[in-house]
């Protein structure tokens, strides 16, 4: 092969668009499935049942976007009907359908198919519906994640006084050595000299995989003075698909590398214990 030096213009000229489909194998099935389903002013469970039968995989799907939700989030609060043990697949309608159905039905999915298949759409709502696709799941864990850390300050804010002078919000804190930084949420009462360090945390929040939450948790621990606490507040049910990683926060806080963890049902315990470090550390 002959040997060349290589330019970026010329790589730059010569890049081509690479074009995908988001119709693999499964799309069609759910989408084949999905125009045999007749159009009728009502529908029953029966109707599920139907669809069920006929194609357990696809019509999960089908039923999963009639109540316009996330595989998480459909497979977590059909989890909450059913039970936690026994699966939630294609095993446990087999073992019991009249549950299983019973459980869609309470989630609204009879409900929704009514009330889509009688929906007159426009182009209007076609170009609402690839906004909402295109974007629309991104700002919907953006609001996650701000709705978790406003939970979090808005009870800094009430015990050590308004950002700027009692708290540092969304900054880089000096670690242990003076002379490095890392990110932080909340920083009690600055980002200079740290005493407490808060991280906010709801998974399902656009980029808060559970490996980004866990580097996150990690970068601070490691760069952090000893005597700095640290407390980490965190949300969503989608953590118990990951138990495994929630374990390994846990294993964090039982060696007392993280404080305490909280979640929003916390609520009274992590302003208790706000006013308690208030008190201990004179701040």
């Amino acid at each position: 092969m002959q040997r060349i030096r290589q330019r970026v213009d010329q790589l730059i000229e010569a890049l081509s668009p690479v074009e995908t489909s988001w119709r693999d194998g499964h799309a069609e099935s759910v989408i084949a499935l999905l125009e045999r389903v007749p159009s009728k002013q009502t529908y029953t469970s029966t109707d599920l049942q139907a669809l069920l039968d006929s194609d357990f995989d696809a019509a999960w799907d089908l039923v999963r976007l009639f109540l316009d939700l996330s595989k998480d989030e459909f497979e977590m609060r059909l989890k909450e009907k059913l039970g936690s043990t026994g699966g939630i697949r294609i095993q446990r309608f087999q073992k019991n359908p009249e549950s299983y159905l019973s459980a869609l039905s309470e989630m609204g999915a009879v409900d929704q198919m009514i009330e889509l298949v009688s929906r007159r759409v426009t182009w209007k709502d076609i170009l609402q519906e690839r906004l909402k696709s295109g974007r629309g799941s991104a700002i919907k864990g953006q609001a996650r994640g701000r709705a978790m850390e406003d939970f979090v300050e808005r009870h800094v804010c009430e015990v050590f006084g308004h950002r700027g002078t009692g708290y540092d919000a969304r900054c880089r804190f000096v670690g242990e050595s003076g002379r490095s930084t890392e990110k932080t949420d909340f920083a009690i009462p600055n980002k200079t000299h740290p005493q407490i360090l808060i991280e906010a945390k709801a998974y399902g929040a656009t980029g808060s995989k559970q490996t980004d939450i866990l580097g996150d948790v990690s970068r601070i621990i490691e760069e952090k003075r000893l005597d700095t606490v640290f407390l980490f507040v965190t949300d969503g049910v989608t953590w118990a698909n990951r138990k495994s990683d929630l374990q390994k926060l846990v294993e964090m806080q039982n060696k007392g590398r993280i404080g305490r963890i909280y979640t929003r049902s916390m609520e009274q315990e992590f302003v208790s214990d706000l006013r308690q470090l208030k008190e201990e550390l004179e701040l």
